[in-house]
């Protein structure tokens, strides 16, 4: 795990502790993208696939983490990240561990939000996150969440 993956897993397991009860775990932070591993056995229903109530809580966790760890990147520490508003889908049902994902957006909508920031002391960012199923490319989850950054 890299310096950055194991900064937000103990960012999400200290200042979210409901991560914890979840299992989260920060699988990888590379090339923009952050992958997150939510695992079956603790976040199971009564139909034995993956409870709805935690992958949305991983899909809006992928899009909060993303935002926290690339903020640090671009020496931005002064705010604090809300989810404002999401939209979610399910697909297909998660049957097994899951992965959350979060890719970055372009980079001139990235640059925008963060001139809008250092202008208003507040922005939003819009922010798509997937989750899998464990070696599966086919989301079982679509998710657009709206963030914000104020001071």
């Amino acid at each position: 795990m890299s310096d950055d993956s194991n900064y937000l897993e103990q960012v999400l397991h200290q200042d979210i502790p409901l991560t914890r009860e979840m299992g989260i775990k920060v699988l990888s932070w590379q090339g923009g993208q952050l992958r997150l591993q939510l695992p079956l056995d603790v976040n199971i229903n009564h139909k034995s696939t993956m409870f709805g109530g935690s992958l949305y809580c991983a899909a809006v966790l992928a899009g909060w983490g993303w935002l926290h760890l690339r903020l640090r990147e671009a020496g931005v520490d002064d705010g604090h990240i809300v989810i404002h508003e999401g939209q979610i889908s399910y697909p297909i049902p998660v049957t097994t561990d899951a992965i959350a994902l979060c890719d970055a957006p372009d980079e001139a909508v990235w640059e925008r939000f963060l001139r809008t920031y250092q202008r208003y002391d507040r922005a939003r960012l819009i922010l798509p996150t997937r989750v899998v199923n464990l070696g599966s490319e086919e989301p079982a989850v679509r998710f657009t969440g709206q963030y914000v950054l104020h001071r």
